[in-house]
C-alpha cells in the first residue's frame, strides 16, 4: 500500500476502480452484441440492425428494455436456488477475473495509487485461470437445477468441453511463464517491450507461434464461440443447458459468454502481443491504454469473423481436437520452451 494515502482512501479508490470496470464491462457486453450482429450482418451481405438509432446504436438499449419487462418463469419441478444462482455465478466468475487484468502501464497512477488495474498480485495469471475454472460449475449447474434432460446433456457437453480446453489453455500460457519467469501479469507485459533486430516486436507470440494459436482455438471452445459452439446446438439440443431460461436470467448467460471473449482476448493481448505496449509509449504512457483496447478489438473481430466463416463441427471432433492435438502439441510446445529457455537462458525472464 502506498505510504501517502490511509487505508480508507485506497478502499474508496479501489472500489470506485471496480465500479468503472464494471460498468464499462457491461456496455461490451451490450455493444458487443452489436458489434457482432452488424459484421455478421455485412459478412452475410446484408446491414444487420439499423433501425433504432443511427447505425442501430439504441439496439442493444432496447434488447435490454425487452429483457427486463420478458416473462420471468421457473420451471415445476427446478432447483429454484441452483436455478438462480447458475447464470449468477457465471457473470460473477467473468467479472472477477478483470480484478487482475492490467490495462496500461502501472506507472501511471492516481493518488499514488495504479490507474489502470484494481489490484496487482504476483501470481495474476494463476489466480486467473483458478478463478475462470470455476464457471464450469455455473453451466453444469444451469443444466441440472432445469430438470431437463436435454438442458442437463448440454451442460454436461459444455462441462466436458471446457475441462478439456482448460489444459490446453493452461499449458499454452506455461510456455509463456517459463519464458517470463514469473506469473505477475504487468512484469510480463514490461518484458515484452522495445524490438527484436530494431524493427520486430519484442512480442511474446513471436517467440511462441504455437503457444499463441493452441491458446486462440482453446479460447475459442472455452467461450462456446463457433465453430465450438457445441453446447448451444439449435438442432441438437435447443441451446442446450440455456433451454429452460428466459427473461434476465437466460441473459446473463449471454452476458457471461461474452465478458468472457473480453477476458480470453485481454489475456491473449498481455501474454502474446505485448499488453499495453506501442509506438509512444515512453512519451505518453497513458496511450498505453488505447494500444490495449486495439489489440483487444482485433482478437474480438477474428471471434466474430470466425463465427461467419466456419461451420459448428461434431461432438466426436471437437473432442479429438482437444484431447489428440491441442493436448499433445501444448505438451511439446512447453518442453521445446522449457529446453530452449534451458539452452538460451538469455530468452527466459525477459532478458
Amino acid at each position: 500500500m502506498p505510504s501517502n494515502i490511509s487505508l480508507l482512501a485506497l478502499v474508496l479508490i479501489t472500489i470506485v476502480k471496480g465500479a468503472v470496470l464494471i460498468g464499462a464491462l457491461l456496455m461490451a457486453f451490450a455493444y458487443g452484441t452489436w458489434l457482432e450482429r452488424r459484421l455478421v450482418g455485412r459478412f452475410q451481405l446484408r446491414l444487420g440492425p439499423n433501425r433504432v438509432g443511427p447505425l442501430g446504436l439504441m439496439q442493444p438499449m432496447a434488447d435490454g428494455v425487452k429483457v427486463i419487462f420478458k416473462e420471468d418463469f421457473v420451471p415445476a419441478q427446478a432447483d429454484r436456488l441452483a436455478y438462480w444462482l447458475a447464470p449468477a455465478l457465471v457473470v460473477a466468475v467473468a467479472l472477477t477475473a478483470f480484478a487482475v487484468i492490467p490495462f496500461g502501464p502501472p506507472s501511471v497512477k492516481l493518488f499514488g495509487v495504479p490507474l489502470f488495474y484494481i489490484s496487482n498480485v504476483n501470481v495474476g495469471i494463476l489466480l486467473i485461470l483458478a478463478v475462470t475454472s470455476i464457471g464450469a460449475y455455473g453451466v453444469i449447474l444451469g443444466g441440472w437445477a432445469s430438470n431437463s434432460k436435454y438442458s442437463l446433456l448440454g451442460g454436461l457437453r459444455s462441462t466436458a468441453q471446457l475441462i478439456s480446453y482448460e489444459l490446453g489453455v493452461g499449458l499454452a500460457i506455461l510456455g509463456v511463464i517459463l519464458l517470463a519467469g514469473t506469473l505477475e501479469l504487468p512484469q510480463i507485459v514490461e518484458q515484452q517491450a522495445g524490438t527484436w533486430f530494431g524493427f520486430l516486436p519484442r512480442w511474446n507470440i513471436f517467440l511462441q507461434p504455437l503457444g499463441f494459436l493452441l491458446y486462440s482455438i482453446g479460447a475459442l471452445a472455452e467461450t462456446n464461440r463457433a465453430p465450438f459452439d457445441l453446447p448451444e446446438a439449435e438442432q441438437e439440443l435447443t441451446t442446450g443447458y440455456q433451454t429452460e431460461y428466459g427473461g434476465m436470467k437466460s441473459a446473463m448467460f449471454y452476458m457471461a459468454e461474452y465478458i468472457d471473449i473480453v477476458l480470453v482476448s485481454s489475456i491473449a493481448t498481455l501474454l502474446f502481443l505485448g499488453g499495453w505496449q506501442g509506438p509512444f509509449i515512453q512519451q505518453l504512457p497513458g496511450l498505453g491504454v488505447l494500444w490495449f483496447l486495439v489489440k483487444v478489438l482485433a482478437f474480438v473481430f477474428i471471434f466474430i469473423w470466425l463465427r461467419a466463416t466456419l461451420p459448428r463441427i461434431r461432438y466426436d471432433q471437437l473432442m479429438d481436437l482437444g484431447w489428440k492435438v491441442v493436448l499433445p502439441l501444448a505438451l511439446l510446445n512447453l518442453l521445446l520452451t522449457a529446453l530452449i529457455v534451458l539452452i538460451w537462458p538469455w530468452l527466459g525472464g525477459g532478458g
